[in-house]
């Protein structure tokens, strides 16, 4: 199976993102902005299912580098240590604690209960 892509860097994440999902059957390889996937199954109906499990990771790894480049690029002049400062660009990655998160107590031990 073979997939392009728009640049060389996408390909190379997309190629990373599946491979921990490759069985011993599965080989991907990155060429420019081409993911390149093959699999060598004994039947039909095992090529058929890992196929399937490509296509569907393949799906979830370029959602989800769709959803972080959309983080990132909305999240652009964020100064990048997640803390609420005026030099934030925005304010919706830079949540304040809320009194249920700050609710923690230390106790004798150093160990935190909530």
């Amino acid at each position: 199976m073979t997939t392009e892509y728009g640049t060389p860097t996408r390909a190379e994440r997309v190629a990373r993102a599946v491979g921990p999902d490759n069985t011993a059957s599965m080989t991907t390889r990155v060429e420019s902005a081409t993911v390149t996937t093959e699999i060598d199954r004994d039947t039909t109906g095992g090529l058929q299912s890992t196929v399937d499990d490509y296509v569907v990771n393949l799906g979830v790894a370029e959602a989800v580098l769709d959803a972080v480049d959309h983080a990132a690029d909305a999240d652009a002049g964020d100064v990048g240590d997640d803390a609420i400062d005026a030099a934030d660009a925005d304010t919706e990655s830079d949540i304040a604690p809320t009194e249920a998160s700050t609710a923690a107590e230390t106790t004798t031990d150093e160990t935190t209960q909530l």
